[in-house]
């Protein structure tokens, strides 16, 4: 199912992963203005809008009326990677770009005990973009993953205190990736900017998802939600230049075979509970856990290759926890005030493609309601990434060491419309 893929044994070690500012390992939390401004807290138990369907479908069940909401989270990182101590010296600043993450949501009750609906958004995701003549070009170049997760969903409605709900998802990825020779150059008489590799290619796969409900009383609530692993499977063309993988290929004779590259997107479940304390304060609060640690190796496959292993870079990953807590205080009957706080576990071992880190985010937002019918969310969060050193092996077999220094600001703008 997918198009147009072509990677190199010669250091795709990271042929779809590399960094991204915003969570740990690649994954994207950015489904809705509204959550944003509360970092994301209590998001399976919140439900104040349609959004509510990315974390749990369950939340359905709260909905009385058709409501659409859509939202466009807007990403501004400043990521530098730097070598420590070592020559050559290099600084690469600002290596992952600007991005803009859309979403979309619509719920429908059907009767008092089910309702449907379905969320377009995405789960996972990356990009990052090193000068093309970077002396560390074979392993720091272009890389762009786009993933979008189309997730009809249903829940059920037990009783007044449990509801539950499920979903399919299928989920469509898109992936770019340039390396360049860099240091590599002089020995095969060609410029550091040359292309090394270039792949190209895109696939869909299925997932599922499933989430409950349980409603303590009107103001107190708590929530469940499972979201399976996606195996992303990318078949293409394997071009060797070194004769790693096919034997006797070299630089001036490439030998391009067919092959397989496999990529998990983990499974993610997340707890949560929302809390109203008064008419005008409510407290929210999650705890999200994605299974990184099925992330264990990036391997291509052909039977062309020797042993029938094209490419194969182990990945040093373990699960990892994201803790959030937020405040809403309803100033009056139009507008409503939120912030919150989260803290993202670094999920694998640094790297220079996956240069991964705690990180902590700092949130606010508003929802203005204009009337009972359409209201608009804002939200802004600064996340500042923990400074840290890391070390890694060349393709020229030294290991160096790297300093990566990020931080971001994330932007989003959403608007709910109830039918």
């Amino acid at each position: 199912m997918s198009k147009n893929i072509k990677f190199s044994a010669i250091a795709v070690t990271a042929a779809f992963m590399s960094l991204n500012v915003n969570a740990a390992g690649f994954q994207v939390n950015e489904h809705s203005a509204s959550g944003l401004g509360r970092a994301f807290s209590g998001e399976v138990a919140v439900a104040d809008n349609a959004s509510v369907l990315a974390r749990n479908p369950a939340a359905m069940a709260m909905f009385e009326r058709m409501e659409f909401s859509g939202s466009l989270s807007l990403i501004d990182p400043s990521v530098d990677i730097s070598t420590v101590d070592s020559t050559p010296s290099q600084t690469y600043n600002n290596v992952a770009p600007f991005a803009a993450v859309p979403a979309g949501y619509f719920i429908q009750p059907i009767n008092d005990q089910l309702a449907w609906g379905i969320g377009i958004f995405s789960n996972y995701g990356f990009a990052t973009d090193y000068p093309a003549d970077a002396n560390f070009g074979a392993l720091a170049g272009m890389t762009d993953l786009i993933t979008l997760n189309i997730n009809p969903n249903i829940s059920w409605r037990i009783n007044e205190h449990f509801s539950v709900g499920a979903g399919v998802s299928l989920v469509y990825a898109d992936a770019e990736l340039n390396r360049n020779f860099g240091s590599l150059a002089p020995i095969y008489d060609t410029e550091p900017s040359q292309t090394l590799i270039n792949l190209q290619g895109d696939t869909w796969e299925w997932g599922w998802n499933i989430g409950a409900l349980w409603e303590l009383d009107e103001n107190n609530r708590f929530g469940f939600s499972y979201r399976s692993q996606v195996d992303l499977e990318f078949e293409g063309k394997f071009t060797d230049y070194q004769g790693s993988g096919v034997a006797g290929a070299s630089p001036t004779n490439p030998a391009t075979v067919d092959g397989v590259l496999k990529v998990p997107l983990p499974a993610i479940a997340e707890i949560g509970g929302f809390h109203q304390l008064s008419k005008q304060w409510a407290v929210h609060y999650g705890v999200q856990w994605t299974q990184w640690s099925k992330f264990t190796e990036l391997k291509a496959t052909s039977d062309d290759c020797i042993n029938n292993t094209c490419l194969l870079k182990e990945e040093d990953y373990d699960d990892n926890f994201r803790y959030s807590i937020g405040a809403t205080y309803t100033l009056n009957p139009e507008w409503i005030l939120r912030t919150g706080f989260a803290f993202d576990e670094q999920a694998g071992k640094a790297t220079l493609s996956i240069p991964d880190t705690d990180r902590y985010w700092y949130s606010a937002g508003f929802t203005y309601l204009y009337n009972n019918d359409l209201s608009f969310d804002l939200g802004v969060t600064y996340l500042y990434g923990k400074s840290d050193t890391f070390k890694e092996e060349y393709v020229d077999g030294r290991e160096y060491e790297f300093s990566g220094k990020n931080y971001a600001w994330l932007g989003a703008a959403q608007v709910n419309y109830k039918f």
